[in-house]
């Protein structure tokens, strides 16, 4: 049996001639050893991927008047979809305790990026009104609003959602604070379905307004821009009541703490975008173009 210095001397010798082989180290994730989250090969994002697509198509052929079979099917896998990567995403973060700060920052930058791609989105719908708004071409009258076109009076219906949503911005502020201080009691809960309860207030008065317009999105560049920016925020308005309402069940869950507690915090940044979007898209649309 060879001594442990004859064993180094040996491995020295191969060292410096260049025989040595060294069999390479297999790097196996070790839970608490790394502060990033080493994600498990997961079937989700193909299958959202392919709803998404789906969806895209179906939209497309419905607008083309193509007949599509069953599109209650897609609807139905893309929620399945959603719901088991969230899942997921709940059992990581809650139960098994992956989401360490370093995942929490690297989740709360993703969703600022993903705020100002938002932010662009509107940027280019806004960019088409200003410019249509101060060039008016001949084939609308040279005039803004186009010639014939009777525009909604913007201290009626648009005042009062601008009212609701900034009562329900300012209630969501109150809401995160007093989940801070551990009031989850009276004041979290009021406040929280307070904000809950203006957004479907602010739902409702944009589709009766949709109701009694006197124009459509087919009239014109002004109806289209109409349209799109103010149904494009309104997807929006209900995205983030969605994400309110999931938040709302995860707090009677007791799923939050006072340190753990990223998604409610990014579902109460999106509906403060929601706001101030809206906030721009009532002084540029409704006073200032009509």
């Amino acid at each position: 049996m060879k001594s442990h210095t004859s064993v180094s001397l040996n491995r020295n010798y191969h060292y410096m001639t260049g025989t040595l082989k060294v069999k390479p180290v297999r790097r196996v994730y070790v839970p608490g050893r790394t502060p990033y989250h080493v994600v498990d090969p997961s079937p989700w994002p193909v299958l959202m991927g392919i709803c998404l697509w789906s969806v895209a198509v179906t939209f497309i052929s419905w607008v083309y008047y193509i007949p599509i079979q069953k599109p209650h099917v897609i609807l139905g896998m893309l929620v399945l979809t959603s719901f088991g990567w969230i899942r997921d995403i709940i059992m990581e973060s809650t139960f098994q305790g992956f989401h360490t700060e370093k995942v929490q920052s690297g989740l709360t930058l993703g969703f600022i990026l993903f705020l100002v791609s938002e932010l662009m989105l509107f940027f280019s719908f806004f960019w088409a009104f200003f410019h249509m708004a101060l060039s008016p071409s001949i084939e609308i009258g040279g005039c803004w609003p186009p010639a014939g076109l009777h525009c909604l009076d913007w201290s009626g219906t648009p005042l009062h959602n601008t009212a609701l949503l900034v009562m329900s911005s300012g209630s969501i502020s109150s809401a995160h604070h007093f989940f801070m201080d551990g009031e989850w009691e009276f004041g979290l809960g009021v406040s929280y379905y307070l904000t809950l309860y203006l957004s479907y207030l602010f739902i409702e008065n944009q589709y009766m307004e949709y109701m009694w317009l006197p124009f459509t999105i087919a009239d014109g560049v002004y109806g289209s821009c109409f349209f799109m920016l103010t149904g494009l925020h309104g997807l929006h308005v209900i995205a983030g009541t969605c994400g309110l309402l999931f938040c709302g069940a995860r707090i009677l869950l007791m799923q939050f703490s006072d340190t753990h507690h990223v998604a409610l915090t990014l579902a109460i940044w999106y509906w403060h975008f929601v706001d101030v979007v809206w906030l721009a898209l009532f002084f540029i649309i409704y006073v200032w173009g009509s």
